[in-house]
């Protein structure tokens, strides 16, 4: 039984070293939600992914804030925990809020494998030594830059690169870089810019050998990507239509894709990831962990997901150094001249989190504690 003694909510402010631009937008900076879950002696971190404003999912870092404060945290600390697993069914009273969740849940886990003195990955059923590691190279201000960062992100040894693309930043781009670079694993994420109109022009991409394309058409759609699946070569992977095993099903069985992104915050936490994974694993679907601009707090829990064995894949989980000009965990998380990222075998996340380093950029805070137990 795991017994928690308070949570610590933070928001943080954190500048990318980086701008990042995708069809929703230009991101410079993060504001994010850190829980903090005290127990046994024992502290355990974990992040929500909201972003600022509701553009990717229908949650932002405020509404995750107030969700938690007073509905999650409350469940939580009232409930009776075996593990990880428990926290799911703790607050399944409300609705929605995966990435609030996920957080909370994602500590607890952690917590747990500091409790049972092994590794987060063991604990999740990880079975890889080391990760294949891409990268998600946001829209750029002119071709030339794109291509100059591509160059460099193929130096440092990454092993898929992936593009952000939208109407007017697609195939031009693409012709470009498959004129230069012929061999090398290539993607593209459209992060639902396209409709209907469009599947004539996405058709086309198949002269440029994709990986994959990620979430052309609508956030919450099967079925017009099981049409316009059927009609290319490429394979689709869904992204924001996967919020739970029953979608990955859906999405399989519709014949909606071919590849699966996993990512923690979407689908609520590590169990539902895992029931994810699973289902795709049972029929030959590969999947791979996607990032949504985390700290190393984030990543680290990234990492210990993608040792799973049916992340087949190279994922977005990349260096720290991409994101950040000062991460807050030690020691940063990096990446290999082969594109790897060592999977940690010590107990827990295998990272140290540094709250002096947090204190520095909070700006706001929040401590919930556990009602006094009665005991005989």
């Amino acid at each position: 039984m795991i017994t928690i003694d308070a949570i610590h909510m933070r928001e943080i402010n954190m500048p990318l070293a980086h701008p990042f631009e995708t069809s929703f937008g230009v991101t410079t900076g993060r504001r994010i939600l850190l829980v903090e879950i005290e127990a046994e002696g024992l502290t355990a971190w974990g992040e929500c992914v909201a972003g600022e404003h509701p553009y990717f999912t229908d949650e932002m870092i405020d509404t995750a804030w107030i969700i938690t404060e007073t509905e999650l945290i409350p469940k939580l600390l009232e409930a009776k925990l075996e593990n990880g697993g428990s926290v799911p069914d703790a607050l399944k009273q409300v609705r929605g809020h995966r990435m609030a969740k996920a957080a909370l849940e994602s500590a607890v886990w952690d917590l747990e494998s500091q409790m049972e003195k092994v590794p987060l990955a063991q604990l999740l059923g990880g079975t890889r030594k080391a990760i294949n590691c891409g990268v998600s190279i946001g829209i750029q201000p002119s071709p030339e830059q794109l291509m100059d960062k591509i160059a460099l992100e193929l130096e440092a040894g990454y092993q898929r690169i992936k593009l952000k693309c939208k109407p007017g930043w697609d195939n031009g781009i693409f012709e470009m870089v498959r004129k230069r670079w012929p061999e090398i694993l290539l993607s593209c994420d459209a992060n639902s810019a396209y409709r209907m109109k469009d599947f004539d022009h996405i058709a086309t991409w198949d002269e440029f050998k994709l990986l994959m394309a990620e979430q052309p058409l609508w956030y919450d759609d099967f079925y017009f990507h099981s049409m316009l699946q059927k009609r290319i070569e490429t394979a689709i992977c869904l992204d924001e239509s996967i919020r739970n095993r029953r979608d990955a099903l859906a999405a399989i069985d519709m014949g909606s894709c071919r590849i699966i992104n996993i990512k923690v915050g979407r689908v609520g936490g590590f169990s539902e990831a895992i029931a994810v994974h699973n289902v795709a694993a049972e029929r030959g679907i590969p999947v791979w962990c996607g990032g949504m601009l985390e700290t190393g707090i984030g990543r680290a829990h990234n990492i210990a997901l993608s040792s799973l064995p049916n992340f087949k894949l190279p994922g977005d989980v990349s260096a720290s150094s991409r994101y950040w000009a000062e991460d807050i965990i030690e020691p940063e998380v990096t990446v290999s001249n082969k594109g790897e990222i060592v999977v940690p075998a010590s107990v827990g996340s295998g990272y140290k989190v540094l709250p002096e380093r947090i204190e520095k950029l909070t700006v706001r805070k929040r401590t919930l504690r556990a009602k006094a137990r009665v005991t005989a």
